[in-house]
């Protein structure tokens, strides 16, 4: 499976990226808005940081606009992603930038009809959204079996990215089921590190090896 890192915060990506695991950024006007930053430098920065795809998503309604759009921001590097919503304009706008050979992640999926039709519509990345599902009290991780299964039956190239992941067992339960990818909050890539049994593990050794009075430098 691989990690995007869901944020626009620069300081957090560039530390997470360091460390190997992110494969990609997802990012959304209210992240970008939360950064008090101008829009086109971050994502530039964005992806100028990470080697993978970042998404950048359009805000437009209408097909024509949001096509603009898609194009424009495609424009700014060449590992960006252009984020269009599952509505029709959203999929007539993913069908035409595909066609032009530029990756569009397919956003704010809750349906695996839906998941069909932008796989359809050409979609590099189909975003369902697992933790606003449990919020209505839908199994959000039902979705993802579903679409997976959908996509393994007429072999679709579209990525499954797990989106509002809330916790690590968003993740792992997600990478049990075989979606692609799960895109995650800076906490929650940090939560996975964590088990108790690992700090208690850690901290015997630690005691032993300084009762030796020893040193390895």
């Amino acid at each position: 499976m691989k990690f995007f890192v869901d944020t626009a915060d620069i300081d957090a990506i560039r530390e997470l990226a360091a460390t190997g695991l992110v494969d990609g950024v997802t990012t959304n006007p209210s992240l970008i808005a939360q950064s008090g930053r101008d829009f086109f430098e971050v994502i530039k920065e964005i992806a100028s940081v990470v080697d993978g795809p970042v998404s950048a998503e359009t805000v437009a309604m209408d097909h024509e606009t949001m096509l603009q759009e898609g194009r424009k921001l495609a424009a700014l590097a060449d590992n960006i992603a252009v984020k269009v919503p599952l509505t029709p304009a959203g999929l007539k706008t993913c069908k035409a930038l595909s066609d032009d050979g530029i990756k569009v992640n397919v956003t704010l999926c809750f349906s695996a009809g839906q998941a069909l039709l932008a796989a359809k519509a050409g979609a590099a990345f189909i975003s369902p959204f697992v933790g606003r599902l449990d919020d209505i009290s839908y199994d959000g991780l039902d979705l993802i079996e579903d679409i997976c299964q959908i996509y393994a039956n007429y072999d679709f190239d579209t990525e499954v990215l797990v989106a509002s992941c809330r916790g690590p067992l968003h993740v792992t339960e997600a990478a049990k089921i075989g979606a692609d990818i799960a895109t995650v909050p800076p906490k929650v890539l940090h939560q996975l590190y964590n088990h108790p049994l690992t700090d208690k593990g850690l901290d015997a050794f630690m005691k032993d090896w300084a009762a030796t009075g020893q040193s390895i430098l």
